[in-house]
């Protein structure tokens, strides 16, 4: 899901945090297989979130396909949708959304091995277990990690500031001999905020 037009700490929490746990796709690659992400908002706002996130992977727009990318789907929701093909046919094999992208999470598989789990409020831990962070979104970053629903930002955007917020775009402006070019990236997400 893509929020065109919102600065960095409104879009979708659930979509960075998927979109971050894919880093390498040489395994994919070594068995013919690739990975791409089709974000439903315009490609060059976009990009600049995929620039300043960090992210490597193949990235499209998929404005004026949605539609026909998913048919009898809701567009505006995160998806994981698998094709194969076969000369020039496509063919769809795997659909899903919701908690079934779940699968291409990596931190909650290694949470569910630690005694304290993901530590959400719906599993059934005893009373005094941390249950804290049931969000993917938080009001700050490191140490404290303090949940923010709504509000707060996507919790894999706080490593890549160094405190609080983004700069505005006046502030970008008047400070722009000071600032490093990777805030660039935050100030221009949002224009004219």
């Amino acid at each position: 899901m893509w929020n065109t037009g919102h600065p960095a700490p409104e879009q979708c929490e659930g979509c960075t945090w998927v979109t971050t746990q894919v880093a390498e796709l040489s395994y994919l690659h070594s068995r013919d297989v690739t990975f791409a992400v089709f974000c439903q908002g315009p490609y060059e706002e976009s990009a600049r979130y995929r620039d300043f996130m960090g992210w490597k992977t193949p990235w499209y727009s998929a404005v004026g396909s949605l539609e026909t990318l998913l048919v009898g789907r809701r567009v505006g929701r995160m998806q994981i949708i698998c094709y194969l093909r076969q000369g020039s046919k496509v063919f769809e094999t795997y659909w899903t959304t919701a908690r079934g992208v779940e699968v291409m999470d990596n931190s909650y598989h290694l949470l569910d091995l630690t005694v304290y789990g993901r530590q959400e409020t719906w599993e059934d831990s005893p009373a005094g277990w941390p249950q804290q962070c049931t969000y993917t979104r938080t009001s700050t970053g490191s140490p404290t990690w303090q949940p923010a629903w709504p509000g707060g930002r996507p919790i894999a955007q706080w490593p890549r500031l160094e405190a609080g917020p983004p700069t505005t775009s006046e502030q970008f402006r008047a400070k722009k001999a000071d600032q490093r070019p990777r805030l660039t990236y935050l100030s221009s997400i949002a224009p004219g905020k």
